[in-house]
């Protein structure tokens, strides 16, 4: 097995991902977000890059839809909910499905199509991830949202903990950037001493969200592995 990283939505090559295995993270918050609503009983997510399409799918159907996501880390003006996984709680999202737009993580799942498996992965899954990864026993490659287009560090120490599990489970080779991350998340284990330094670390605090980071930050409080096929995370 062979475990690889692109370090953002931008950098996707149909070529890298074709037929691998492909773990998408967004920690802060989209994939976190995904995750949790799906633990919390939601039906299904199904990601669109644009506000309008979000809004059409709602438009021309008799199936009850929930609105979520995010511009520029803010709600969406007339939908249900932002991006933040502390509002999908059981009560509110328990056999709803959810119709979802943000501005990195929904671009990076719709962007891994013609891979073997689409995987939803954040801290708070990380375990469950690995031993899926490990069951599948195929080439891997990680897919870090990033933060408009760029890199991003709190994608990256992730990345570097789920290889630290995978590593646990199993023997595999790192590409060098896999072997950075694993390394950098092995010196600051406890992740908040690094993802400090992230840039959305910071637009997360200056906005007051705190809360929505310390959650994002727990490691395996859930053990689901969420998966996208044929246009609907289930």
């Amino acid at each position: 097995m062979k475990i690889d990283i692109i370090i953002s939505a931008d950098d996707i090559k149909k070529e890298k991902i074709k037929n691998k295995i492909v773990v998408v993270i967004d920690m802060l918050r989209a994939t976190s977000v995904i995750v949790t609503a799906m633990n919390n009983g939601c039906k299904g997510v199904i990601p669109v890059l644009t506000v309008e399409d979000a809004s059409e799918i709602v438009k021309n159907s008799k199936e009850e839809f929930m609105l979520g996501g995010e511009r520029n880390a803010l709600k969406i003006e007339g939908f249900h909910y932002s991006n933040s996984p502390l509002e999908y709680t059981r009560k509110s999202i328990e056999g709803k499905t959810l119709v979802m737009t943000t501005t990195n993580g929904t671009k990076a799942i719709k962007g891994c199509r013609g891979a073997s498996n689409i995987l939803i992965g954040s801290m708070l899954n990380a375990k469950a991830i690995a031993t899926r990864i490990v069951s599948l026993n195929k080439d891997v490659v990680i897919v870090n949202a990033g933060t408009y287009g760029e890199f991003s560090i709190d994608d990256f120490l992730c990345s570097g903990y789920i290889i630290d599990c995978v590593l646990k489970l199993s023997e595999a080779k790192l590409s060098d950037i896999a072997v950075t991350s694993h390394y950098i998340y092995k010196n600051n284990e406890d992740i908040h001493t690094f993802i400090k330094y992230a840039n959305h670390y910071k637009t997360i605090m200056k906005l007051g969200l705190s809360s929505d980071l310390e959650y994002c930050c727990q490691k395996d409080i859930i053990d689901i592995v969420p998966e996208y096929k044929d246009g609907t995370i289930l």
